[in-house]
């Protein structure tokens, strides 16, 4: 009798299973790709299972990580993030967003802070003894912004022996001390712009990316001048250990480079400026 009742309820089962498969044909719910399975104990399964993540990014770089309006972050990185959650089965409104400067950006991914960063985050040999990066997804330069007046400074040779503002643990900052600039440091660019207007500084220093986006967002009032004079692969920085995350997101990468994800968000966001350029190769080291 035992086994009977056991064998009904699996044949029950097996029909409603059946049942919601048929429903599923319609327009609506037959568009859905089926939601991603990863082996257990990764980070991805975690993530998955939790339904949420926390992410890392500026909240004060115009076209790649700038609050607005809606109180969220927007621009190039915070889109490549939500490429990443949604590879997870992760909703939009499912990311918690976390601000990260040059200065904390290890810190917040040794201490399980934030769950990944992206964040115009220059992959380094340094950095690379701390965490783990995926990509590069961009590969940015340094460059230079000055006075939309300001006719004297053309290169970073202009730079020497002269006061210019960057960001504390930043690679430009480091770029420029080797070069022999006074550097005035302080945490966020944006934080730059009012040394550079009083004259304090004679000019700004960082990504070209980061400095046409403050020109951008402050017309007629700067100019970026001269050619990059460094090259700065962006990654995105995830615990130094866990290759599996790395490497799933490296997929996510590729996978978004040849379906039309990446252009689309850069299209939207960072190429309101500037012009597209095809991504760089991941580095699976």
């Amino acid at each position: 009798m035992t086994r009977m009742r056991i064998a009904l309820v699996a044949a029950a089962a097996a029909a409603a299973l059946a049942l919601t498969g048929c429903t599923g044909g319609s327009d609506d719910a037959g568009s859905d790709e089926p939601a991603p399975t990863f082996e257990a104990g990764t980070t991805m399964a975690r993530l998955q299972e939790a339904g949420t993540i926390t992410i890392g990014t500026k909240f004060d770089q115009p076209l790649f990580g700038l609050v607005g309006p809606s109180g969220d972050p927007e621009g190039f990185d915070v889109e490549i993030a939500k490429i990443i959650a949604d590879e997870l089965g992760i909703a939009e409104d499912k990311i918690t967003w976390t601000e990260t400067v040059s200065a904390n950006r290890e810190p917040f991914i040794e201490s399980g802070q934030v769950d990944l960063v992206v964040a115009t985050y220059t992959i380094n040999d340094d950095r690379k003894k701390v965490i783990s990066f995926a990509g590069p997804y961009y590969l940015a330069g340094q460059s230079i912004l000055v006075l939309a007046d300001n006719d004297d400074i053309t290169s970073e040779d202009d730079l020497v022996g002269q006061p210019v503002c960057s960001v504390t643990g930043s690679t430009p900052a480091a770029n420029l001390k080797e070069l022999g600039a006074e550097v005035l440091e302080t945490d966020t660019y944006s934080n730059c712009l009012e040394p550079l207007r009083s004259g304090k500084v004679v000019a700004v220093s960082t990504d070209n990316v980061i400095l046409a986006g403050l020109a951008a967002q402050n017309e007629g009032e700067f100019k970026v001048v001269g050619e990059p004079f460094t090259e700065e692969p962006y990654g995105i920085g995830v615990k130094l250990d866990d290759t599996d995350f790395r490497m799933f997101i490296n997929d996510v990468l590729e996978k978004a480079y040849e379906d039309g994800r990446y252009e689309e968000a850069w299209n939207k966001t960072a190429g309101t400026v500037l012009p597209y350029v095809a991504p760089p190769a991941v580095d699976r080291y």
